[in-house]
């Protein structure tokens, strides 16, 4: 139980951390009854199964209904977590294709836009959402949200999903909100590509020696069959003044 404990607690913040800690401490004197490691686990599983999600890990498997959080991949599929009864089971690759939410953009009557962008906009307007089973009242709250939609490439069945996922987010509080690139590992991959770009380039300079040797060598043979030639006239020459 211990160790479970402290397990927990590195997953936590600090100021989580700390809270559980002084719960703990206060519950050991105030009552006998319950020790203060039941009571801290308590706390730390309660934190644990409500605990913020993000929303760069929420993906859609096809052929599942609802959203899933993506807790591992592997090889052949990945573990997920379902965000409507908190189940969680293996997804073979073989037979679903997964989608993250941050991927997915939007048809437009101007350039594409991410899916987030949309969430974020309902999420400014407020107000009740449009019963699922209406396409009518789906397609007049789009058009009034999020006007730019290109609703004769985005199809009901897209808007209605749409607003299934949106749902289901606020329900399980998770903030909409892209992933920011860390900009420190991209200089440090470019500047080790660089180096190695470095090293490639000086290897070649030993085959241009080579290639010095390989001329030499021809202009030398070049020049043997030229002076075989010259000395050939010579006898001849030499055996007519014999005569």
């Amino acid at each position: 139980m211990d160790d479970e404990i402290d397990s927990n607690l590195r997953n936590l913040p600090k100021n989580v951390a700390r809270i559980c800690f002084f719960a703990a401490y206060y519950n050991t004197k105030s009552s006998k009854q319950l020790s203060g490691s039941i009571f801290q686990n308590r706390i730390i599983l309660h934190l644990l199964k409500n605990k913020r999600m993000e929303y760069s890990k929420i993906i859609s498997v096809a052929g599942l209904p609802g959203l899933y959080e993506l807790i591992t991949s592997k090889p052949d599929g990945a573990i997920v977590r379902s965000l409507d009864d908190k189940s969680t089971r293996f997804a073979s690759s073989r037979i679903h294709n997964f989608s993250h939410l941050e991927s997915i953009e939007v048809y437009t009557i101007r350039e594409n836009v991410n899916l987030a962008e949309v969430f974020q906009t309902m999420e400014k307007e407020g107000g009740s959402l449009p019963d699922t089973r209406d396409n009518g009242a789906i397609k007049k709250y789009f058009e009034k949200v999020y006007p730019d939609i290109d609703f004769d490439r985005v199809y009901s069945s897209d808007l209605k999903k749409m607003i299934k996922w949106y749902e289901v987010l606020k329900k399980n509080n998770i903030e909409i909100k892209l992933s920011e690139p860390e900009p420190e590992q991209e200089a440090e991959t470019v500047v080790e590509e660089e180096k190695e770009s470095g090293k490639e380039t000086k290897k070649p300079a030993p085959p241009k020696q080579q290639s010095a040797k390989k001329r030499t060598e021809k202009k030398e043979t070049e020049e043997k069959p030229a002076s075989s030639k010259e000395e050939k006239p010579a006898k001849k020459v030499a055996k007519k003044k014999k005569k």
